[in-house]
């Protein structure tokens, strides 16, 4: 499965959208700092997530809500 997700920044309120097949594994590389998109704008936290059967899919999705 892959997942489409949108993280809130608790310190700046900013949104992020992004896919991945391991939503746990990536929401701790966000906030553990090791994505630099996200770094400076950690913790953040998860208020959506889709999942679809293909990366494609997930991808076509992801950047639609981009």
């Amino acid at each position: 499965m892959w997942y489409v997700y949108i993280l809130r920044s608790k310190r700046d309120g900013m949104l992020y959208t992004g896919y991945t097949e391991n939503l746990e594994q990536r929401l701790r590389e966000h906030n553990n700092g090791w994505v630099s998109s996200t770094a400076k704008r950690k913790p953040l936290v998860l208020i959506r997530s889709e999942e679809y059967s293909s990366k494609e899919t997930a991808s076509v999705r992801e950047k639609f809500l981009k």
